[in-house]
């Protein structure tokens, strides 16, 4: 009887585990329609070398919403979407939701905002975000010397 009551759970346990290895590899895959915004790259490291960059500063590096959507209103999406790594495609262009990973604040490159980037990206597992983060912080460091 113990016998039988040891090997359903011994069942289960490996149910379990494999149920839980499942999920993990199900969240663990990167939403699709995420793109690096080429564009954007571009112009950070254009800022960069103009000296537009907080390499280590405090505060925040991110504008509020009214600060954005100010932004928007004045300068319109195509130049918001400068300010962020990625754009996912999933959204219309004339949103906020479109743009992904923002670095600056609309005036100056942020290393902290580099550093944000960079470690979301790696956590979900956005590899050519990730690098084009890695590659402005080293642009950063580089300037800095």
């Amino acid at each position: 009887m113990i016998a039988i009551i040891v090997s359903g759970v011994r069942l289960r346990s490996i149910a379990v585990a494999i149920l839980l290895y499942a999920i993990d590899a199900v969240v663990a895959q990167p939403v699709t329609g995420i793109k690096l915004n080429d564009n954007a790259i571009a112009f950070a490291t254009q800022l960069i070398k103009e000296g537009h960059f907080a390499a280590d500063g405090k505060g925040a590096h991110r504008p509020s919403a009214d600060q954005e959507n100010e932004f928007i209103r004045l300068h319109g999406f195509g130049e918001y979407a400068k300010w962020h790594l990625a754009v996912d495609e999933r959204y219309a262009e004339n949103t906020k939701r479109r743009y992904k990973f923002p670095y600056g604040d609309f005036s100056n490159v942020h290393r902290c905002g580099l550093l944000a980037a960079r470690s979301r990206a790696a956590e979900y597992r956005y590899h050519d975000v990730e690098d084009a983060a890695v590659r402005l912080i080293q642009t950063i460091a580089q300037k800095k010397q």
